[in-house]
């Protein structure tokens, strides 16, 4: 079945197609050629995603990504260094570079990033967040919880003080929680909270997808990527900034010889299409989860129309023509 739609937005992609936007060797021409091959999946907005770093590492990031001046970058993410330094909940972010929360701080990575830092993702427990939280809200920029292993309480007055998004739910946190008070459940619960999900198969089982889904409900779901360098490339290593990561032939991304999740080698058309097939939805109603909902989560309007095939037997989605 052929069908259009508005644009896929990505609100989390730290690379594609090979390339690392966290490389301290990236250069506007690799952007822009990475950026092509997302646009080619229907992805025409986006926010290429900087992880914790120093504020040298992250203007070498910024500033290739905004030089090559693509027309589906719609801001930057910029994903710490203000997040939980305990393994689990920190995830792969490098710990020497976790750091609090500092308005200062921000103003001199906003600086670097030439004012396009839309969307930052913190945890409300790190000393300096609440007051980070409300001077970015003043800034009219959007702010979202990860990597946090905050108490309900922490939880509630980052919403009070302008937190409107859970990133990557169900993700970036320990394996062993307790089973009632915990990070997850507080934010499902929250009606304030929108939550985006990496619907890849890996991140989270199907059983738990469908649940998060219907706890949240579909209209505060948003879909993201994720995705690493390994996303539209072939099995092998790839750097998503200084760690070395490994994409399995089964398009499982982790750090080699372990279990641990590092990204994501994911594209839009295959989480809205694996959205659909686990939550047994039609396709009408999963794909303004990546397109709609998050461009207006930013306060933006999706860009270009998307023409694809839609086969609900295998569940695939075929992208075939994109228009900005």
């Amino acid at each position: 079945m052929n069908i259009t739609f508005p644009g896929f937005v990505d609100l989390q992609v730290n690379g594609f197609a090979g390339v690392d936007y966290n490389a301290p060797s990236l250069s506007a021409e690799a952007a822009r050629r990475s950026l092509d091959a997302m646009q080619a999946t229907g992805v025409t907005r986006c926010l290429p995603t900087l992880i914790t770093s120093s504020l040298e590492r992250f203007a070498a990031g910024a500033r290739p990504l905004l030089e090559c001046s693509h027309p589906i970058v719609a801001g930057l993410h910029m994903e710490g260094p203000y997040i939980s330094p305990v393994d689990g909940f920190r995830g792969a972010h490098p710990l020497a570079q976790v750091r609090d929360a500092s308005i200062e701080d921000f103003k001199r990575r906003q600086e670097a990033a030439g004012g396009k830092i839309v969307l930052v993702t913190l945890a409300p427990e790190v000393p300096g967040a609440i007051a980070l939280i409300e001077y970015l809200l003043g800034e009219n920029i959007c702010v979202a919880l990860g990597h946090t292993a905050a108490t309900r309480e922490q939880i509630r007055d980052a919403i009070a003080a302008g937190a409107s998004l859970s990133t990557h739910l169900g993700n970036g946190c320990a394996q062993m929680l307790h089973r009632h008070n915990n990070i997850i459940w507080e934010q499902l619960a929250a009606d304030d909270l929108c939550a985006s999900f990496i619907a890849d198969g890996h991140h989270l089982p199907d059983s738990v997808l469908r649940s998060f889904i219907r706890a949240k409900g579909l209209k505060a779901s948003l879909l993201v990527t994720d995705a690493m360098a390994a996303a539209a490339a072939p099995p092998g290593r790839y750097w998503l900034g200084d760690l070395e990561v490994e994409l399995g032939a089964n398009g499982r991304v982790s750090q080699p010889e372990t279990a641990n999740l590092a990204g994501a080698a994911l594209t839009m058309p295959m989480a809205v299409a694996h959205t659909a097939r686990v939550c047994g939805l039609p396709i009408e109603q999963v794909l303004p989860l990546g397109t709609t909902q998050p461009a207006h989560y930013l306060g933006i309007e999706p860009a270009g129309v998307v023409s694809a095939d839609w086969d609900s037997t295998r569940g695939t989605l075929t992208i075939s023509k994109v228009g900005l």
